[in-house]
C-alpha cells in the first residue's frame, strides 16, 4: 500500500510538471518526458491501479494546466473563493477522469497481449499511444469538447511541428506520444536501445524535412492593420455607467490610425449590442474608415431584432460589411447547459449575456480589405476542424478573444499557443485582437512577427500577407488520424479477444 502511494504520488507529480511544456515556459521536451513516465507506471499495472494513476497524473495535469478557471469564476464571476474553489477543483476532478479511463482502457488492452513475443514495443509503440491519441480526440469532442493541453501545441517550436500542416495537432500529438513509447524502449528495454535511439533521431529530422514544404503561396500586396488593444478593466463590462470608458476608449485609439488599410477590435470589446449604438455610434466610425479607405472589424454581442436571439459576433464595417457569429460557445459562460436546474445556484450563472445562441455552421465568409478571412472567436480557434470550414477560400485567420476573464494567468500564453497551432496547419497568417493580451502577428509557420504587452492599452501595427493554397490538413482535416486511431484501436481489440479465447 504504502509503495501504490508513491506511485500515486509520482505520477501526480509528472501530471503536475506536465503543463510547464507548454507556454509560457515551453519546456517541449517535457511533453515526451513526462508521458513515458505515466507510461512506465501502466505497463505492469492492473486496470483498476491503472485508473487511479491515471487519476493522480490528470488532477496534476489539469490542476495545474488550467488553474485559470478559479479566476474566471472567482475574481470576475463573483463567486465567493470556498465556492470558486469547489467548482475548479470539480471541473479539474472530471477532466482528470479521461487520464483515469484511458488507463483502464490501456490496462485492459495490454492484459490480452502480456504474453505476445514482442509485448514491449508492442505496448510502448501501439497500445499506449493510440489509446492516449484516442482519449484526447474524444476529450476535445464529448459534451462540446475541451482540447486544452493537447500534447501537439506543446511542439509549435520544435521540428514535431513540421506534421502539423499534413496531419494537424493530432499528428503532431501522436508523434510526440510516439517518442515517448521510444523513450521507455530505451530506457526499459536494453535490446532495444540501439533501435529507439535510431527510430527517435529518424521521427525528428524526417518530420523536420517535412515541415519544409510550402503549401501556401503569396498572392496580393501586404495588408496594414492595426490590432486596438483596449485594455479596459473587465469590471467594467456590465457597469452602465462606465460603457461610455470602453466606447470611448476604442474610438479614440482607433481615431489615431486610419493610416491602415484594417482595424481590428477583440471579442467583447464594446458590450452592448451593435444594433443599439449602431446609428449613434457605429454610423460615424464607418463613415470616416470608408473616407480613409480603411475597413474596420469589431467584436461585438449582435441581436437578432425579430428572434430576439443574441450573439457573440465579429462585424465588418466599411466597403464589405459583414458579420460572422460564433459557432462554439463556452459552456457557462456563454450558455449554461441544464439551465432551468442550475441558473441561480451560483452567481458566476447568473451573469449578464449568459446565454448567447449558437450560429451556424455555415455562414457567409467574413471579407475585408478585399480578402476571404477565417473568423473565430475566442477559444474557437482550438477546434482546427472547424478553423477549415473557411478554407481554403479565406486567405488570412483572425481571431477576437477576451483574455480579461483569466487575469495574469496561464491562459493567454496557452492560447497563443494554440493560435498559432492553426497557421501551420493552414499555412495562413494570423491577426489575434485580444481585449487585454496577448494580441499578436502571426506568420504561416507559427512564428509571432509582433505582439502586444499584456495590461496595456496598446495598438499592435504590423502588415500581413494573404496567402493562397491548401495544406493536406485544409483538405482532410482529422480524418486520417482519426481513421487511423479507430482502425488501430479495432484491430487490436479484435485481435486481443480472440487471444483471450484461446487461452
Amino acid at each position: 500500500m504504502r509503495n501504490e502511494k508513491t506511485i500515486y504520488f509520482i505520477a501526480l507529480l509528472a501530471g503536475a510538471g506536465l503543463p510547464l511544456a507548454f507556454a509560457p515556459l515551453s519546456l517541449f521536451p517535457l511533453a515526451i518526458i513526462l508521458p513515458a513516465v505515466i507510461f512506465w507506471l501502466w505497463l505492469d499495472a492492473t486496470p483498476k491501479q491503472a485508473a487511479r494513476r491515471g487519476f493522480a497524473f490528470g488532477l496534476g495535469m489539469f490542476g495545474v494546466g488550467v488553474s485559470w478557471v478559479y479566476v474566471a469564476i472567482h475574481v470576475y464571476g463573483y463567486t465567493p473563493a470556498p465556492i470558486a474553489a469547489l467548482m475548479t477543483l470539480l471541473f479539474v476532478a472530471f477532466l482528470a477522469l479521461f487520464p483515469a479511463l484511458q488507463g483502464y482502457a490501456s490496462a485492459r488492452l495490454l492484459d490480452a497481449y502480456r504474453d505476445h513475443q514482442g509485448y514491449a514495443w508492442l505496448a510502448s509503440l501501439v497500445i499506449l499511444p493510440t489509446v492516449w491519441i484516442f482519449f484526447e480526440w474524444f476529450r476535445g469532442w464529448v459534451l462540446t469538447g475541451f482540447p486544452w493541453l493537447n500534447l501537439g501545441y506543446s511542439q509549435i517550436d520544435s521540428p514535431l511541428a513540421g506534421a502539423a500542416p499534413w496531419l494537424g495537432v493530432y499528428g503532431v500529438s501522436w508523434l510526440s506520444i510516439l517518442c515517448s513509447g521510444l523513450l521507455v524502449l530505451l530506457v526499459r528495454q536494453p535490446s532495444w536501445r540501439v533501435r529507439a535511439g535510431i527510430s527517435l533521431a529518424a521521427i525528428w529530422l524526417g518530420v523536420f524535412l517535412l515541415g519544409q514544404v510550402e503549401w501556401t503561396r503569396a498572392i496580393d500586396k501586404p495588408i496594414t492593420v492595426s490590432i486596438v488593444q483596449g485594455n479596459v478593466p473587465q469590471i467594467t463590462k456590465w457597469d452602465a455607467a462606465k460603457i461610455k470608458l470602453r466606447l470611448d476608449t476604442y474610438e479614440k485609439l482607433t481615431q489615431q490610425h486610419w493610416d491602415s488599410d484594417l482595424i481590428f477590435w477583440p471579442e467583447n470589446s464594446i458590450s452592448v449590442f451593435y444594433q443599439d449604438i449602431k446609428a449613434s455610434y457605429f454610423a460615424p466610425l464607418e463613415e470616416q474608415a470608408r473616407a480613409h479607405n480603411t475597413e474596420l472589424i469589431v467584436g461585438l454581442p449582435f441581436l437578432d431584432v425579430e428572434t430576439r436571439k443574441y450573439y457573440s459576433s465579429l462585424v465588418s464595417l466599411g466597403k464589405t460589411p459583414g458579420v460572422y457569429h460564433k459557432r462554439h460557445l463556452v459552456p457557462f459562460g456563454e450558455y449554461v447547459p441544464l439551465e432551468f436546474l442550475i441558473r441561480g445556484l451560483v452567481q458566476f450563472f447568473d451573469l449578464p449575456m449568459s446565454s448567447f445562441s449558437k450560429g451556424e455552421k455555415h455562414q457567409p465568409i467574413l471579407r475585408a480589405v478585399g480578402q476571404p478571412m477565417a473568423p473565430s472567436i475566442c477559444y474557437e480557434d482550438a477546434f482546427g476542424e472547424e478553423v477549415i470550414d473557411f478554407l481554403p477560400e479565406a486567405t488570412l485567420l483572425i481571431n477576437g478573444s477576451n483574455n480579461a476573464w483569466y487575469g495574469d494567468s496561464l491562459a493567454a500564453h496557452q492560447h497563443l499557443q494554440i493560435s498559432r497551432m492553426r497557421t501551420v496547419e493552414t499555412g495562413r497568417m494570423l491577426i489575434r485582437a485580444t481585449t487585454n493580451g496577448i494580441s499578436a502577428l502571426v506568420d504561416h509557420h507559427g512564428k509571432v512577427i509582433s505582439r502586444s504587452p499584456q495590461f496595456e492599452t496598446f495598438v499592435l501595427t504590423g502588415q500581413v500577407q494573404p496567402r493562397s493554397g491548401a495544406t493536406p490538413y485544409v483538405r482532410l482535416g482529422n480524418h486520417p488520424v482519426v481513421i487511423a486511431m479507430l482502425s488501430t484501436l479495432a484491430l487490436l481489440i479484435w485481435i486481443g479477444r480472440r487471444r483471450s479465447r484461446v487461452a
